[in-house]
């Protein structure tokens, strides 16, 4: 007699081949091509979307960014001005060129090529008087 628990699944409904079925699904879309009125419904190509590129490199979205055709990892931080820090992934540094030299970290809207001029102010990053 066999305890609850201790059935072994078949090899078809494992967790490896289903998560890659489940992500086969995501990545890949059905594209539909011109055919004939008598042509089964399932004809056609299945193809998946372009990988994202950096310049000329292709590169992992979910574990790096394309900053000015540099990959870069997503936790990758940088100076704004002498005394504060952002993620270029994530936010721009820019200056302000108006009162004395201070610099503000504005965040990246995604899907926009996100300028300082019109990005969202994230946090000011003052110089510290000396």
């Amino acid at each position: 007699m066999l305890e609850l628990g201790t059935e072994k699944e078949p090899p078809f409904l494992s967790p490896q081949v289903s998560a890659c079925i489940a992500i086969s699904f995501l990545l890949c879309a059905k594209v539909v091509t011109a055919s004939p009125p008598d042509a089964p419904m399932a004809s056609g190509l299945w193809l998946c979307p372009p990988a994202p590129r950096c310049g000329d490199q292709i590169y992992n979205p979910w574990e790096q960014c394309c900053d000015d055709d540099t990959i870069l990892p997503l936790n990758r931080t940088r100076f704004c001005g002498p005394d504060c820090t952002f993620w270029p992934c994530f936010e721009l540094c820019c200056p302000e060129y108006f009162g004395p030299q201070r610099f503000v970290v504005k965040v990246k809207v995604l899907g926009v090529k996100s300028r300082c001029f019109s990005s969202p102010i994230s946090r000011n990053c003052s110089r510290k008087p000396f």
